[in-house]
């Protein structure tokens, strides 16, 4: 996403699935939990992942001199894999991290990098080294590193000077070894390609193509604002290419990065640089609803076990529009050739890359939210303050605050509320009443920035926190002692080693670097003893006389917590999804107007997932 006014940058040296639920059984590779009762900053031998993933963001610095706004920020990824490892670049970051599982990632301060920190880069391999492109100015050269982990990296000093510059770049290399560069962030102009030299210091040859722009009038998951219901003209950015066979898939982002239905689709083509075909069953990774929605500029990777995932960004937009996280779904290539990427349950706990799973498609563990809505108890009074954000929503490109801190706002499952407390100390606990006793498996606590005053990546960041469950509120057991973690956690996702029977959690506090401590949600995952929902009935579609929109509904089921819809163009593809909790119907504004449309319904609780309800199709 380009920003407003982007910073100059340099180079600076030593700077710093139709029918039931879709449940995925495995075969643990990766078998030993980590020991979280003692954990302090070691490696996590887990199987398991909860989005948003939990890397130790950078604090962005845009807004430092203005009015002093700090907040957390991690977007536009761009993955590779490099001797097998992973190597992912966000933007203004001041660095990039290192992976050899997905699951402990190391973050790397390079002896060289951009000295405001790269903007959406673009990152490929060619020839035993990554290259990458990501001078925040739009004018720079391609960089290169054969010790990503050293991050030695050098310029050849060719700037790449495009008209207008470039904006969310990405670099491909093609099988003959050939290089091009994609690239704009715009609601003006379209995608561009063009081919650079490799044997010359990668600079271009010939001129830019015109590639495809939006046309959101045919498209309705192009049309910009939350869920979106905005007139304002929406914006394409952040490609990624990607071949499959012998076809070209050109990943492309729209409509905001600040919206829940950021999303990404794909044009093909049997050519590099065109001409592109728009994919009918667009867009391919879309989550506009759950705890945190959004999956939009994304970045598509090969594991070292062949299998693809989609790494996108995802919105929080409360200290800034361009406050965000980073997702890793599942993805691939159908044998018709669509490619999809499977966000159904998407902020829930899934399989690692490095845990076999007879579906890749569906690495979901089963494991569901215990905790939403659930009695919530503090012993900290609430902060007496006003934010101190940057607010756009006058304007249309954000949505307004939500300014009440209550301790309710700690399981609503929205990423946007929060609980604050007048304090940070160790006398701070949280409690939670899951109501009956359950089998617990996870916990996740995102902390929340609210007037942090944090810029950069101050080596003191840290979360320091126990854990404790008990099945009558009187006698506790620790499942997790993080009272010694020397790591930064701002999403904290702690896979206990062995499942606890539990109807109360209890987050006892012993420090964050933040003045406040702020959680905008803590989740409790595993499953119930009871029965999942009925089968969903009383299904009906409608499709409005604006093909972009259908209307969904079905009879409201009193035992759910809530339900996921899917739809596609294909009945055995039903690659979309949507969550939503305590509705028991959906206005669907993301539909291409040509296609006819497949549509199913499921419920979920605490005990699990219901069987899909039957199929429906509009014309």
């Amino acid at each position: 996403m380009k920003y407003d006014k982007p910073f100059s940058s340099i180079l600076f040296p030593l700077l710093i699935f139709l029918a039931g639920p879709l449940i995925c059984t495995v075969t643990a590779q990766n078998t030993e939990a980590a020991t979280a009762a003692s954990f302090s900053s070691g490696k996590r031998n887990y199987k398991t992942y909860c989005n948003p993933i939990d890397i130790d963001y950078s604090y962005m610095s845009h807004y430092r001199a203005r009015n002093n706004v700090s907040y957390r920020s991690g977007a536009d990824p761009a993955v590779v894999n490099f001797k097998g490892k992973y190597y992912l670049f966000v933007t203004r970051s001041h660095g990039y991290w290192a992976s050899d599982d997905m699951s402990n990632w190391t973050f790397i301060r390079p002896q060289s990098w951009y000295f405001n920190g790269c903007n959406a880069p673009a990152a490929a391999v060619k020839d035993g080294k990554i290259i990458v492109l990501g001078d925040p100015s739009g004018r720079g050269a391609v960089i290169e590193t054969g010790n990503p982990d050293l991050g030695d990296w050098t310029t050849n000093f060719a700037v790449i000077n495009l008209p207008g510059g470039v904006q969310d770049p990405n670099l491909f290399v093609d099988d003959d070894g050939k290089v091009y560069l994609y690239e704009e962030s715009s609601n003006a102009f379209p995608i561009h390609g063009i081919e650079l030299d490799a044997n010359n210091y990668y600079i271009p040859i010939g001129e830019q193509v015109d590639l495809f722009n939006l046309e959101p009038e045919k498209h309705g998951w192009e049309r910009f604002g939350q869920d979106h219901k905005s007139d304002l003209k929406p914006y394409i950015e952040g490609p990624w290419m990607m071949k499959h066979g012998d076809t070209y898939y050109l990943e492309y982002g729209a409509p905001g990065t600040q919206w829940n239905v950021y999303a990404d689709g794909v044009y093909t083509s049997k050519s590099p640089l065109g001409p592109f075909e728009y994919a009918p069953y667009n867009p391919i990774s879309y989550k506009p609803g759950g705890f945190l929605k959004g999956s939009g500029h994304g970045a598509t990777v090969r594991d070292n076990q062949g299998n693809y995932w989609h790494y996108a960004t995802m919105a929080i937009s409360v200290n800034y529009k361009f406050e965000r996280r980073i997702g890793m779904y599942p993805a691939g290539f159908e044998d018709n050739g669509q490619m999809y990427v499977n966000t159904a349950y998407g902020d829930y706990p899934h399989y690692l890359p490095g845990t076999e799973a007879d579906n890749h498609k569906n690495r979901f563990t089963g494991w569901m939210l215990l905790s939403y809505r659930k009695p919530a108890a503090t012993n900290s009074p609430l902060v007496e303050s006003d934010v101190n954000v940057v607010d756009e929503s006058d304007s249309g490109y954000m949505l307004g605050q939500i300014t009440d801190f209550n301790i309710e706002k700690i399981n609503d499952e929205e990423i946007r509320s929060y609980w604050v407390s007048v304090a940070n100390d160790d006398s701070i606990y949280v409690s939670i009443d899951l109501e009956e006793v359950m089998e617990v498996r996870a916990v996740q606590i995102n902390f929340q920035d609210f007037k942090s005053e944090i810029f950069g990546r101050p080596d003191t960041l840290r979360q320091q926190f126990v854990l404790k469950a008990s099945e009558d509120g009187k006698t506790w057991e620790v499942i997790a002692d993080y009272s010694n973690n020397q790591r930064d956690m701002p999403h904290g996702y702690i896979e206990l080693a062995e499942p606890a029977e539990a109807r109360y959690i209890r987050y006892e506090h012993v420090y964050c670097t933040n003045k406040n401590l702020a959680i905008s949600e803590l989740r409790v995952f595993g499953n119930g003893k009871g029965d999942p929902p009925a089968q969903p009935a009383g299904f009906t579609v409608q499709r409005q006389a604006d093909r972009r929109n259908a209307d969904l509904s079905w009879n409201a089921d009193p035992a759910a917590t809530g339900y996921v819809i899917y739809w596609g163009i294909d009945q055995d593809h039903l690659n979309l999804s949507a969550l939503m909790y305590d509705q028991a119907s959906y206005e669907l504004r993301a539909l291409n107007t040509e296609p006819g449309y497949y549509y199913q319904v499921e419920a979920f609780n605490e005990n699990g997932i219901s069987e899909r309800s039957e199929i429906i199709y509009t014309e």
